[in-house]
């Protein structure tokens, strides 16, 4: 066929002769003109300008704007450019009914298509850089494109084509489009005046580019950008090369962080408290309040959510339209031979052109694109909003919580938990209730389009299946609620579990040494036997909500055709059948989603109710009390502080811009009284919230710049007049004067020790400039640099609940530092000297109170009961039962009030003696070593920890980029497979051969149907009706079984998913629960028991409850989308050919987004726990950041915490969406291909409508089997932390001896010959204790001591074998020990521990927790214990509560049970490891009493803490660095002068 222009079969075609402008052809022709002009003007621009472009590597986008009209001008074109489409469309099949080649039909559209996308881009890169100029010929271009435009259209008119013809429509839509894209240029002139204007515009770009810290570009980059998250690219594809950080993601852009989101909700919040002033049993709402801040992107995001859902029935369509033409030509082409072309102009009216098929599927690929682009904006916009709304609400709850009264905390009314649960669950409910609200609107109206086209496709059987859908979601309901029940239960489990897996942990030690490791897991098996009930519950419930999910819409669809069958008359046509099939799946969608929107809105209302709760709760009073002098300053400070937060909080601390606030007034003369006094207390009555006046009728004052001391006996008030001063109690009446300059300048350390979880040096410093003298002056004058240095990290430690746990007396001398540390008028010391033991309370007094503060001139207020203290003090205030007892100086005490003078001398004298009794029990050096014994193994630990993270298959060698960058893309398929196999093979083959079993049948009925309606319509021409009529039956038949089994098969798969999860989860912990247990004592030494408990807490959660739901998705979304493929390429294997691209295409994308996803989870989890500690942590020392007057730097670190926070979420929920935008858009790909491909080569109608449902289906799931994957990938590390604890090496129970050969009362004598021992904690370790011969007789008390490190302890645990014995031998009663099996050794020997250790349970089972005993037997070794009396005096006597760790103990009677529990074992050898270090002299005593007397005829082996204790022993061994040095009674050892043991009694004594 020839080609020309205007056609070569009209010869009138370039007849100009009736004007030129009345020929159609050149009128076409003339609207090339401006096409080709815009070409030609920009491609040289572009190129030059790109080359100068990629020379500048990339435009900084701090260069960035956008030009009025951005967003209109992208939609404008995007309309343009989708009616150019419809154009070309148009041309080529009108131009397919003409004889010859028509060019003028389709070419001007095709170059208008080209000019348009040249348009857009060249505007985007004149945008970026931002020079206007170049927009005129864009401007000449939109001219010309109108004026011919205009002049066809007349044309048309003129000639009489009506309205109905499609080729008019498009032009008039044309004329208005580029009207329009004209007028958005005139108005970029107005306002940008880059032209015609003598001063044009100065326009900076948004402040948050010019930050180059922002990126997070969604709101800045162009529509196309947003739409597709092009910007993620530069992001995603980074993480390949390095792990993505929090440098890499930014920060916040201001318009979402959380400061500017908490005005705007506040200002919400103020409206609503307004309006509802008035009425006073209402609140004000915070649903309301949230409605005015964040209404409008919800109502954007559904809008988008409606677009997206109405485009969505086009699939459905568009298959009914595509398979009806496709038989009717199949049809026609049978029926007639063959028509002859029409030659004049055709014009083709709308409902050819939709007839026509090949047209239909670019509809529904331009559709699904549009939808899909749609459907992700929605859930961008909700999250953004759902994260803006999560930043405000926790800013406003930090605000609250900073003004929350004191009382309320203590009294119990808003508990810590409480305000935990609103940070960490309440927000987080309403976050993720405004992701999902969209759905609550959207839904309703999905479904009942739905119901309509079903009605319109089917009739009266389409209600059916809908019935069939609403009626088993109440069902769905149910089961969502059901779940939740279980997995409260769970939980309550799980946390029983884990405390007693803490118990065991933190007594390994102790349970090993007494062979009772056995007991205690048998305990912890016991609880996790109950949450694997529940669980067994959880995960039902799980199977029947998914199984529900995929049999509804089988149940449906049988429902429905079986009655269509043999309701009506006419047979089911293909086109009818896949596009009700096609119906049913995007109805099944909101149904089942309706359940979960409807529970998250429940507990959305929920929280609502604990928020409004909270914000409503009684606030600390405001300062009015404070006297008028001070309150100008205030004002200006507050006022101050609100302007420059940032200022303030980075350079200096508040105090000093406060200080050079107050200078002016405080150089005012002013009378001398008043400078005395810093603090005048008159006529005051105080409460905690109750009404009643804790503190009554306090009149005090506290002179400038000397120390006030405030005694009295437990419970007087002492503390609460402090807090009464500091405006944290209610004033019921009665004024509180501070001097003016003070009140900005306290300084306080509480009685409980609050530290924040930072470094030492931060701790103290506590956001004062540091200073290097002053700094070290004061950590001295606490005495605190001998317990930094045991630190791994010196003073840049963490420590804090997250950190290193302190001893109660480190943590108090680092709060009294704190306050000291701090440039203060005014210090106030809250009992500083209750945890410390003499030595550090005198050496604290003299260094830090009488020499720094007193030196400084501060005033000091101390509380304290050490009365020793009292002539130190300026003024001394004594309190009783809440009122003052007496005030003035010592003397004036003395001689006004002699009998409480010499009460406190009684006092002085008891404490007296107290300390002498306390100069031996050095409280601290133990604090120390416990501290040392913590840090120990801190070497191996972090050795451990690297072993953690490398992978076992990698060689150390290759350790450059490419390895570690292909471990990141690598699937952990080995971990996999370890998993799959823990659930046992039956199991997993079960799971494998049920899920291909189950797709198979769903695909078999889906075939089925195509056959079946293929063939009635083929049948069509057949007489009789019976054939028929059996036929049908038949075919309802095979449906109705096929369906049948398919439901089952659902049912069945989910089970079986589920059971093997369960399996695998339970076998598991069982391993790892005894693997630890029966770990050698040097793994619990190196392995830092946070990690340990991390295995059993949120990995065995992962295991338990994430796994298995994950692995059925990703299985079920992998075979659908594979039997989809499978069944394209049957009806058309032409599609295979179309498939290579797009599978590599995928490939790419999954291996991008898994790499980055994972970082991104990483980041958002890692960045959560520092907030939610932070919130803690502020509720806890409340009154100190209220008493320093730091609440702005806290708020500050909140909010920067809740952005880092924010932005972490933000990215992985962009990443996601960058993830369903791109598989959304292959999706549609594999739709468009499928649709041609089917079309060109298919023959069958009913399978060209199943390829097109099935490729449908593909776009749905493409993105879950990614996601899936991610997620599975991260918690497979899971699996994998638990099986690196699985290889460990066990500790050799077994002996070479049989139990039953050991005699029952062995060891009887309590003989111990030790021989050439030699021993070492690890095969790779140097011994700790190298050829020691020792001979103990039975009965002897002998005692071990030498230096720290000397190997004391080695050799106690030799004894029970804790340690590798690698030459040498111990024989006790003719038996070596390394024979016997471990069990029999340890249950025979007994120790006593120099760590006190209690289980949780009764005092019965901590004496004995095998229950062999008698009571009497228990008894007795109490009474022994001189313990008897009190526990006769608990409730319950034996069976009196324990609770854990033995808290409601002392110290030294957890040692005496200790003592009485080895007595219960009737060991004739006991060991005592430093049993008296950490008790009092009066319990060292007992004990040395009990072991004299109650142990008389045994062997006893004591470790010796201090050596005074082991100078009466029979025998004395002395060691020194691992060799036994002397041995002999500790009287001959004293004869010799120079001697290691006489050095030892002399240094020591």
């Amino acid at each position: 066929m020839k080609v020309a222009f205007c056609g070569n079969d009209n010869a009138s075609a370039y007849d100009i002769s009736a004007g030129v402008l009345k020929n159609v052809c050149f009128v076409d022709a003339l609207n090339l003109v401006p096409h080709v002009f815009l070409l030609f003007i920009t491609f040289p621009i572009l190129f030059i300008g790109w080359g100068s472009q990629s020379s500048k590597v990339q435009i900084h986008h701090n260069t960035w704007l956008h030009f009025p009209g951005h967003n209109l001008r992208w939609i404008l074109t995007f309309t343009l450019l989708f009616v150019h489409v419809c154009e070309i469309a148009e041309g080529i099949v009108s131009d397919a009914q003409m004889k010859s080649r028509h060019l003028h039909l389709f070419l001007p559209a095709m170059m208008g298509f080209v000019a348009a996308t040249t348009a857009i881009v060249y505007y985007h890169n004149i945008e970026t850089s931002n020079f206007p100029k170049l927009l005129l010929a864009l401007f000449l271009y939109w001219i010309m494109a109108f004026v011919t435009k205009t002049i066809k259209l007349v044309r048309y008119c003129e000639d009489g084509v009506p309205l109905s013809q499609l080729r008019f429509c498009i032009t008039g839509i044309m004329v208005i489009l580029y009207g329009l894209l004209m007028a958005v240029e005139i108005n970029v002139i107005r306002v940008r005046r880059y032209v015609f204007f003598m001063n044009p515009q100065k326009v900076k770009p948004p402040e948050d580019l010019q930050d180059l810290g922002v990126r997070f570009l969604q709101p800045f980059v162009n529509l196309l950008s947003k739409a597709t998250y092009w910007w993620m690219n530069t992001l995603i594809i980074s993480a390949h090369k390095k792990p993505i950080d929090l440098k890499a993601i930014g920060k916040l852009p201001i318009a979402m962080r959380a400061l500017t989101n908490y005005v705007c909700l506040k200002e919400a919040y103020e409206e609503q408290k307004k309006k509802v002033a008035n009425q006073p049993n209402q609140i004000p709402s915070i649903w309301l309040a949230m409605y005015r801040a964040f209404g409008r992107p919800i109502l954007l995001s559904s809008t988008f959510r409606y677009l997206a859902d109405l485009l969505g029935f086009a699939g459905p369509l568009c298959i009914s339209g595509i398979v009806q033409s496709f038989q009717n030509t199949s049809q026609n082409a049978t029926n007639t031979t063959g028509k002859s072309k029409e030659t004049s102009n055709s014009y083709l009216s709308s409902q050819d052109f939709l007839g026509n098929v090949y047209v239909l599927a670019v509809l529904l690929f331009l559709a699904l694109i549009l939808q899909r682009t749609f459907l992700q904006a929605s859930y961008y916009v909700t999250i953004e909003t759902g994260i803006n709304l999560r930043g405000a609400l926790l800013a406003m709850i930090y605000n609250k919580i900073l003004r929350l009264s004191t009382s309320n905390l203590s009294m119990g009314e808003m508990t810590l938990g409480q305000i935990n649960n609103l940070v960490a669950i309440e927000t987080n409910q309403l976050m993720w209730f405004l992701f999902l609200c969209p759905n609550l609107w959207a839904m309703p109206v999905q479904i009942i389009m739905g119901v309509i086209l079903l009605y319109n496709l089917l009739g009266v059987s389409a209600l059916v299946g809908a019935a069939v859908i609403v009626l088993l979601a109440p069902i769905q309901y149910f089961i969502a609620t059901k779940l939740a029940e279980a997995q409260k239960s769970t939980l309550d489990y799980s946390t029983e579990r884990l405390k007693k897996t803490n118990e065991i942990l933190k007594g390994i030690k102790l349970l090993k040494l007494y062979a009772w490791e056995h007991i205690f897991c048998t305990s912890v098996e016991e609880t996790r036997t109950k949450e694997l009930i529940s669980l067994k519950t959880f995960a039902l419930y799980t199977s029947l909500s998914i199984f529900m999910n995929a049999a509804i819409p089988i149940a449906a669809v049988l429902a429905t055709f079986v009655t269509y069958e043999y309701q009506n008359e006419t047979t089911l046509q293909p086109a009818q059948a896949f596009a009700s099939l096609s119906l049913f799946h995007i109805l099944v969608t909101p149904l089942f989603l309706l359940s979960t929107v409807v529970r998250f809105a429940v507990k959305a209302i929920i929280s609502v109710q604990k928020l409004n709760e909270f914000f409503i709760s009684d606030e600390i009073g405001d300062d009015s009390w404070r006297s008028a002098e001070s309150s100008v300053t205030y004002e200006s400070c507050k006022k101050h502080t609100g302007l420059h937060t940032k200022a303030i909080n980075r350079k200096q601390p508040l105090r000093h811009q406060l200080d050079s606030y107050e200078q002016p007034l405080r150089r005012q003369p002013r009378p001398l009284e008043i400078d005395d006094i810093a603090i005048k207390v008159t006529n005051g009555y105080f409460s905690w919230g109750s009404g009643l006046a804790t503190l009554s009728n306090i009149n005090i004052r506290i002179p400038t710049g000397q120390m006030t001391m405030i005694v009295g006996q437990v419970g007087c008030g002492k503390s609460s007049l402090l807090l009464a001063i500091l405006g944290e109690m209610q004033t019921l009446e009665g004024k509180v004067h501070w001097n003016n300059r003070n009140r900005y300048s306290v300084a306080y350390a509480a009685q409980k020790p609050w530290l924040l979880n930072a470094t030492v040096e931060e701790n103290i410093i506590f956001g004062s400039p540091f200073n290097k003298q002053r700094y070290k002056a004061v950590t001295d004058a606490c005495s605190l640099q001998p317990d930094i240095d045991l630190l791994p990290f010196g003073d840049q430690t963490e420590i804090g609940e997250r950190g290193i746990n302190l001893s109660g007396g480190q943590r108090q001398r680092i709060c009294v530092a704190r306050a000291l540390y701090q440039n203060t008028n005014i210090v106030f010391l809250d009992d500083p000297f209750s945890a410390l033991d003499i030595h550090l309370s005198d050496h604290l007094m003299q260094e830090g109170i009488l020499k720094f503060l007193q030196e400084d001139k501060r005033t000091l207020i101390l509380v304290t009961h050490k009365l020793q203290y009292l002539p130190h003090a300026d003024w001394i205030i004594a309190m009783k039962d809440g009122y003052v007892l007496r005030e003035g100086t010592l003397k004036d005490i003395q001689t006004k009030d002699v009998e409480l003078y010499e009460h406190w001398k009684t006092l002085m004298n008891r404490q007296d003696q107290e300390l002498e009794k306390d100069m031996e029990t050095d409280q601290t050096t133990l604090e120390r070593k416990t501290l040392r014994r913590a840090m120990y193994p801190r070497e191996s630990k972090a050795q451990l920890e690297d072993e953690d993270e490398e992978e076992e298959e990698e060689e150390d060698d290759d350790d450059n980029m490419s390895t570690v960058m292909r471990l990141r893309t690598k699937m952990p398929w080995k971990t996999c497979w370890r998993y799959l196999t823990s659930g046992g093979f039956f199991l997993l083959f079960l799971m494998i051969f049920s899920k291909l079993l189950k797709h198979s049948v769903i695909v078999a009925i889906d075939y089925w149907l195509a056959r079946w309606t293929s063939m009635e319509n083929g049948n069509k021409t057949g007489d009789s009706t019976d054939p028929q009529r059996s036929n049908k039956s038949y075919h309802v038949a095979v449906f109705s079984m096929l369906c049948g089994a398919g439901i089952v098969l659902c049912l069945i798969t989910s089970l079986t998913v589920e059971w093997m999860g369960l399996t695998a989860a339970k076998n598991l912990h069982h391993n790892l629960l005894n693997k630890i247990i029966l770990g050698p004592i040097r793994f619990f030494d190196t392995t830092p028991l946070g990690l340990i408990l991390n295995r059993f807490s949120a990995d065995t959660n992962i295991i338990d409850q994430h796994i298995p739901p994950t692995l059925e998705s990703l299985t079920r979304s992998t075979l659908l989308c594979l039997s989809a493929i499978g069944m394209i390429s049957y009806a058309t294997p032409w599609f295979l050919v179309a498939l290579v691209p797009l599978g590599v295409a995928f490939y790419f994308i999954q291996k991008y987004f898994r790499v980055a996803s994972k970082d991104l989870q990483e980041l958002d989890d890692s960045t959560q726990l520092p907030l939610l500690c932070h919130f803690s942590e502020t509720a806890e020392g409340l009154t100190t950041i209220r008493a320093f007057r730091h609440e702005a730097r806290f708020k500050q670190h909140m909010l920067e915490l809740t952005d880092t926070n924010n932005i972490a979420y933000l990215f992985l929920s962009a990443a996601n969406r960058w993830l369903e935008v791109r598989t959304d858009y292959l999706g549609a790909c594999i739709v468009l291909t499928a649709a041609v491909t089917s079309i060109t080569h298919g023959s069958d109608s009913g399978l060209l409508g199943l390829g097109l449902l099935y490729a449908l289906t593909i776009t749905n799931y493409l993105n879950w089997v990614v996601r899936n994957l991610a997620d599975l990938e991260v918690q497979m590390g899971a699996v994998k932390k638990v099986n690196s604890f699985l290889t460990m090496e066990s500790e050799n129970y077994e002996g070479t001896m049989d139990p039953s050969q050991v005699p029952k009362d062995w060891p009887q004598e309590g003989e111990i010959k030790i021989e050439d021992l030699c021993v070492r904690y690890e095969n790779n370790l140097k011994p700790v204790l190298k050829h020691v011969k020792a001979y103990i007789k039975p009965g002897q008390k002998v005692g071990i001591c030498g230096r720290t490190g000397s190997g004391k302890s080695s050799l106690s645990l030799a004894f029970f074998r804790m340690v590798d014995i690698f030459d040498g031998k111990i024989v006790i009663d003719g038996i070596d020990i390394c024979k016997l099996p471990l069990h029999t050794l340890r249950s025979r020997l007994s120790i006593i521990l120099q760590d006190p250790i209690l289980f949780s349970g009764s005092i019965r089972f901590n004496l004995d927790p095998e229950c062999k005993c008698t009571d009497d037997r228990l008894w007795e070794a109490l009474e022994i214990a001189q313990l008897k009396n009190m526990v006769k005096s608990l409730p319950g006597g034996l069976d009196a509560v324990v609770t854990e760790g033995g808290e409601n103990f002392s110290v030294g009677q957890r040692q005496l049970f200790c003592l009485a529990r080895a007595f219960v074992r009737k060991s004739s050898i006991l060991i005592m490891d430093e049993a008296t270090a950490s008790i009092d002299m009066a319990t060292e005593n007992i004990l040395q009493k009990v072991v004299m007397t109650a142990f008389v005829d045994r062997t006893v082996v004591t470790i010796a803490h201090r050596v005074s204790q082991i100078l009466d022993g029979d025998i004395v061994l002395v060691l020194s660095d691992g060799v036994l040095a002397e041995c002999d009674t500790a009287s001959n050892l004293l004869l010799k002068e120079d001697g290691l043991f006489t050095t030892l009694v002399k240094t020591n004594k």
